[in-house]
């Protein structure tokens, strides 16, 4: 299997994982935030459900240039499945046109004048596109836990949800 075959292998099977804590997300609550320098749980979502597109669209221009980082909010819970389904297409589209060369070309940040990163765009995906991803995934299913939305399985069983056992058949009737 490719480089490239593996990072589209897991993106399809993180995608997945990461629809299952969207739908979780309560369409009262996305103005919550943990903490007033905290993200809006909107915005968090939004965040998740579009990181894999924007990265790999990033990936595509170096030097990139650093811009402000504004960061939306979800504005209903209806948007974010779809807003996933996009990113997750986008970044899809954009990874099957890469090779091994393309992995190892070296991309750079910079703000102005002044490199800010470079690394390889392999590393860039493998880093931000994947493990950033994650990462605000994980953060995520602990605003799910605050709100009081059940959390579900992601890579074992929750709190709320194994998805190793057989679900509980409810006794039959007397």
């Amino acid at each position: 299997m490719s480089t490239i075959e593996a990072l589209l292998q897991e993106l399809e099977q993180e995608a997945q994982t990461t629809r299952r804590v969207l739908e979780r997300v309560p369409e009262d609550r996305l103005g919550w935030k943990p903490h007033n320098k905290s993200m809006s749980l909107g915005q968090l979502a939004l965040h998740v459900a579009t990181v894999p597109g924007a990265v790999a669209e990033m990936c595509r221009q170096s030097p990139f240039p650093i811009p402000e980082f504004i960061q939306p909010s979800a504005t209903t819970v209806a948007e974010l499945i779809p807003a996933l389904e996009q990113s997750v297409a986008k970044a899809r589209q954009i990874l099957k046109t890469m090779d091994d060369a393309t992995l190892a070309t070296v991309w750079r940040a910079v703000n102005g004048e002044r490199e800010v990163m470079a690394l390889p765009v392999g590393a860039l995906l493998r880093s931000i596109m994947l493990n950033h991803w994650y990462h605000h995934r994980g953060q995520l299913s602990v605003y799910l836990r605050q709100v009081g939305a059940l959390v579900p399985s992601i890579y074992g069983p929750s709190a709320d949800e194994n998805p190793f056992v057989a679900p509980q058949r409810a006794a039959a009737a007397v």
